[in-house]
């Protein structure tokens, strides 16, 4: 007999999390990363008679402009807000270079290198969660922006209990727009078999409650863990929690 059910309306088949800021508490080693990355070019094109140096700031600018994106994306979103566009580059670009997969391959250096140093923290209220959502039959996935889904979640333990995995290197290979697009979590619920209705998406990240409101999802949960509630809901969210935890039965 399956145990309880958690608190998701009736039709709720699948769960769908994000991985960063849901799952693991890697926010801020993310926002770390960045901020490294985007300085350090900043901090050139100051000393070369550019615009003074102002720092990436690890709070407004990680929200605002990189939060839940593919990781070229972030790039180009940050840095528009600066008025800097630079060249795409190519995947094997160095991370010195200025470029936008330059840009990227820096910040992913500097997340490894924490990654390895430190391992992956978790949100203990999601872990009961997702096991609460297995042992009541429902089926899950992970679905995230980062190319170190399978790390991060083998660090964590959690890789185990994910039926399915769209992530970064899903976006590349299959060549689908990230969020604030619905695609990424649409593909995962393809491959459950499932319909957008029969799955609840759960997000931390503006562009991915708007990914799953985008998407026409059965039930689209906001975990609020940047004091973003309102922003959350005026991007889709049906309902903001602090911690998955609330919705345990």
């Amino acid at each position: 007999m399956p145990a309880p059910r958690p608190k998701l309306p009736e039709g709720i088949a699948a769960c769908l999390f994000d991985m960063d800021g849901v799952l693991t508490r890697t926010a801020t080693v993310h926002a770390k990363a960045w901020a490294e990355a985007f300085d350090a070019l900043l901090q050139r094109r100051a000393d070369e008679g550019g615009p003074a140096f102002v720092a990436f700031d690890p709070l407004t600018d990680y929200t605002a402009h990189v939060d839940g994106k593919p990781r070229e994306d972030g790039v180009r979103d940050f840095l528009a807000s600066r008025d800097i566009t630079l060249p795409e580059g190519g995947p094997d670009d160095p991370p010195d270079a200025e470029t936008v997969r330059g840009v990227g391959n820096a910040k992913n250096v500097k997340l490894l290198e924490v990654l390895e140093r430190d391992g992956v923290e978790v949100f203990e209220g999601s872990v009961r969660f997702l096991h609460a959502a297995r042992d009541a039959g429902l089926r899950t996935a992970v679905v995230s922006s980062s190319a170190n889904t399978v790390a991060a979640l083998t660090s964590a333990g959690l890789l185990d209990l994910m039926e399915e995995r769209v992530d970064g290197t899903t976006i590349a290979s299959e060549g689908i727009p990230g969020k604030p697009a619905p695609d990424t979590f649409l593909l995962a619920a393809k491959r459950l078999g499932l319909t957008a209705k029969e799955c609840a998406v759960f997000e931390d990240a503006l562009a991915g409650v708007e990914a799953g409101r985008a998407g026409d999802f059965g039930w689209v949960v906001g975990v609020d863990r940047a004091g973003q509630r309102e922003a959350l809901l005026e991007r889709g969210a049906d309902i903001v929690v602090d911690d998955l935890a609330e919705l345990l039965p």
